[in-house]
């Protein structure tokens, strides 16, 4: 298997480039490009930007952004889209929209890790409409149907 290259652009002197914590990580981590803290309030949101553009290696893959579990976890710190999607062809800076969901205000201090980035195959199949699908033993069971075990 070939060697893949992910490529990182500096948009300012200081911003930190991505990073994975361990051999084992499977996200890089991204680091708050920002000149003073900043505060979010319970519900609050932030669009925190992290200094950087990417290049990915092709349309066969793209980067996807996530919750760093600690800031989630014991702080409520998440992303306000679920998910981060950054494709292919997007050479802006990436950018991590944060949301606060605990009763407390959370601080972002400049350069710490605010969220983590996973490089993942995607997959592009032509879309068929049809008339019909096939038939599974779930058929069209919905939420909670397969039973709580």
């Amino acid at each position: 298997m070939s060697k893949m290259e992910l490529k990182i652009k500096k948009l300012r002197k200081d911003a930190k480039v991505p990073q994975r914590a361990t051999n084992g990580s499977a996200g890089m981590d991204l680091y708050a490009c920002i000149d003073q803290s900043i505060t979010l309030a319970p519900g609050q949101l932030a669009v925190v930007p992290t200094g950087i553009a990417i290049e990915l290696p092709d349309n066969k893959c793209a980067a996807f952004l996530y919750a760093r579990s600690g800031l989630g976890v014991k702080h409520g710190i998440c992303l306000s889209n679920g998910v981060g999607v950054i494709d292919s062809d997007y050479r802006g800076e990436i950018c991590a929209g944060l949301c606060n969901v605990s009763d407390k205000p959370y601080t972002i201090e400049p350069f710490e890790r605010v969220a983590q980035m996973v490089i993942a195959p995607v997959l592009t199949p032509d879309v068929v409409e049809t008339d019909e699908l096939s038939d599974t033993l779930r058929g069209e069971g919905g939420f909670g149907s397969t039973g709580k075990k």
